[in-house]
């Protein structure tokens, strides 16, 4: 079915695999951020669904000598104020969390920069003339974020919180990223092509992903993408963290379940958190499902990161076409907004 490119694009109206191939361009786009207020004492981003997704990588990369708050909620930490850089991103510019975040942010007199394409919140951000970065369009949020992953990273230099030469390290791995995505292209046949293999090894199953600390930004994507682009059930979960709670719940399910579980590996997680793999592969034989093993590709943290994400965006919209859906549309999603305004 997955070498069926007739079937791939009756499945995929809005070409979601085309504009995922393109990703890695993304990085090079320039947005020329300025009048961030620098070195704040801490930072706060406001984003919800594919918007925040950006911010879950910077857990990762780049490190900051300063706090880093991710809020998903209507509400603001208690601790902002005029020493905070509240970062506030939404692709449509409509999503009422981060627009009562940017109330809130404003209020208390904090230094606000804006991530957006368009709607209330890039208005609202030229009302007050806060920096903004205007991201392109894409056909949803989630496959934006790597420009929006480039905005926020230039708004951490120009806030004076990462050097410059962090771009310079972004926009180096645009080649190696490409050529990786090369190779799971719709043309290249199922038996070449890794993301086509894990979509088969998740069909009719919830996925389960896993990762260490380094990587988990990527496995937390992995779960977004087949709950959006593939319409499953997904859950995700971090090493050590699992090992102290989750870790039972295994012990009393036969190893039939219907779940597709992924290890998400990196060299460059700790050699602890590593060891734990191991174990609890060992462990809990025969209580679920053998895990699939991903190991990163790529020579530093960053790369093995990105390099997770993309894999991870073909994987789940190869799946959305064994489910028989279109990748692209959250109907559910809409729906529930249009309820909840009523």
């Amino acid at each position: 079915m997955l070498d069926d490119l007739k079937y791939i694009h009756q499945k995929d109206k809005s070409d979601a695999l085309g504009f995922v191939a393109k990703q890695p361009g993304q990085l090079t786009h320039t947005f020329g951020v300025s009048g961030v207020a620098t070195k704040p004492k801490q930072v706060v981003f406001s984003g919800m669904g594919g918007s925040s997704l950006v911010a879950e990588l910077a857990m990762t990369w780049p490190k900051l000598s300063v706090p880093f708050v991710i809020s998903k909620s209507y509400d603001l930490p208690s601790f902002v104020g005029k020493d905070t850089l509240v970062i506030c991103a939404s692709y449509s510019g409509h999503t009422e969390e981060t627009l009562a975040s940017l109330d809130l942010a404003l209020e208390v007199g904090a230094n606000v920069a804006v991530i957006a394409h368009g709607g209330v919140l890039l208005e609202r951000a030229e009302e007050h003339n806060l920096p903004v970065a205007v991201l392109p369009e894409c056909p949803q949020p989630r496959t934006g974020i790597f420009y929006a992953y480039r905005a926020l990273v230039e708004i951490l230099i120009a806030a004076e919180l990462v050097e410059a030469s962090m771009l310079e390290e972004l926009t180096g791995l645009v080649d190696s990223l490409q050529a990786a995505c090369d190779q799971w292209l719709p043309e290249i046949p199922q038996d070449k092509n890794y993301a086509k293999q894990l979509a088969l090894e998740s069909m009719g199953k919830s996925m389960i992903v896993f990762a260490g600390p380094q990587m988990y930004p990527a496995a937390y994507k992995w779960k977004i993408d087949a709950n959006e682009n593939a319409k499953n059930t997904a859950w995700s979960n971090v090493l050590p963290e699992f090992n102290h709670n989750e870790m039972i719940g295994w012990s009393s399910h036969p190893e039939d379940k219907p779940f597709a579980v992924f290890d998400l590996l990196s060299s460059f997680e700790h050699e602890r958190v590593l060891k734990r793999f191991q174990v609890t592969d060992r462990l809990l034989s025969g209580k679920r499902p053998k895990a699939h093993v991903v190991q990163a590709q790529g020579d530093s943290p960053l790369e093995h990161l990105l390099y997770l994400v993309l894999l991870g965006d073909f994987v789940t919209t190869y799946l959305a076409m064994l489910n028989g859906v279109d990748p692209t549309p959250v109907a559910l999603v809409e729906k529930f907004k249009k309820e909840l305004a009523a």
